[in-house]
């Protein structure tokens, strides 16, 4: 017995193999991923780093390395410096305007009783609808003789504007479409946030004096809230700073570039004038921008995040 006892006894693997195993399996595991990442990511990134130091046009069979031209042409170029203050500028009113408006009306529809469902529905189309299917809709709204939006500002006997053809508006109306878009997809992310808030908080700052819904807000509902925020944040700027479609089916970047943001210029330069040397390099400034601005945006907020 004690033989056939010993014979059973098998050695054990140590703790470090036995990681060593998990680690394989893992790498095994996260491979496809890893493959696709490299190939569809980080790949084209390095060819438009690549090819930002280069004249190459498409239908042109040579090219040769330029250096930092591209650059220093870029920062000279009118267009260019227009269509980054577009994009700040469209930046600056559909990111916060979006923010707001999501956080209020997924407080509203978490307040009300009945029809949740409905207005939850109801507030995110826009984000499903296509703007290409939209354009028609929303090119009626802001018709400067037909145009509902311009009927309600004659009875008021305010003059009428030409919303998308003037260089005044024309990327304010796009706001105004930028954040129709928006505000359904914030919804949704606050109301996850709002959800997951224990009721229990609530009382327990009514007993502690929060009788007011604004110091229950800024009690509880706002501290809780703050992970949601910062990433609602994030998208937002984000989505706001990569806008095309709006631009490119309603107004194609005019009046005389009013309206014409960093990508619709990138767009241009890449894919209408063949100069792929020079939007790589406008490429390149657009994702350092945008890279820069994330960090920013994650210190800053990150830490308020943390003390409240």
């Amino acid at each position: 017995m004690a033989s056939i006892a010993a014979g059973d006894i098998r050695p054990i693997a140590s703790p470090a193999k036995h990681e060593r195993r998990e680690a394989q399996t893992a790498w095994l595991l996260a491979a496809p991923a890893i493959v696709l990442i490299v190939l569809f990511v980080l790949l084209p990134i390095v060819a438009v780093l690549v090819l930002g130091f280069t004249d190459f046009e498409l239908g042109v069979g040579k090219f040769r390395f330029v250096g930092f031209e591209n650059y220093v042409e870029l920062f000279t170029d009118r267009t260019f410096r227009k269509s980054l203050w577009n994009t700040t500028v469209y930046t600056a009113i559909v990111a916060p305007v979006s923010i707001l408006l999501g956080l209020g009306v997924a407080m509203l529809i978490e307040s009300e009783g009945w029809g949740k469902s409905f207005f939850r529905t109801a507030y995110f189309l826009p984000v499903v609808s296509l703007i290409v299917a939209m354009a028609t809709v929303w090119q009626y709204l802001f018709h400067p003789t037909i145009g509902p939006l311009n009927a309600l500002i004659g009875l008021a006997g305010l003059p009428k504007p030409n919303w998308l053809g003037s260089s005044a508006t024309a990327l304010y109306s796009l706001s105004i479409i930028g954040v129709w878009q928006t505000v359904g997809f914030n919804m949704v992310l606050f109301l996850a946030g709002l959800t997951a808030i224990p009721r229990e908080l609530y009382a327990a700052a009514e007993i502690d004096g929060a009788k007011s819904s604004l110091d229950r807000f800024f009690l509880v509902t706002w501290p809780m809230l703050g992970p949601t925020a910062l990433f609602v944040t994030t998208i937002s700027v984000i989505n706001a700073v990569k806008t095309f479609e709006t631009v490119k089916t309603l107004t194609d970047g005019g009046p005389n570039h009013a309206s014409e943001v960093l990508l619709f210029t990138i767009y241009q330069e890449g894919f209408v004038y063949m100069k792929v040397g020079y939007a790589s390099a406008m490429t390149a400034v657009f994702l350092a921008i945008l890279v820069v601005m994330m960090f920013l945006q994650y210190r800053f907020l990150d830490r308020r995040v943390h003390y409240s």
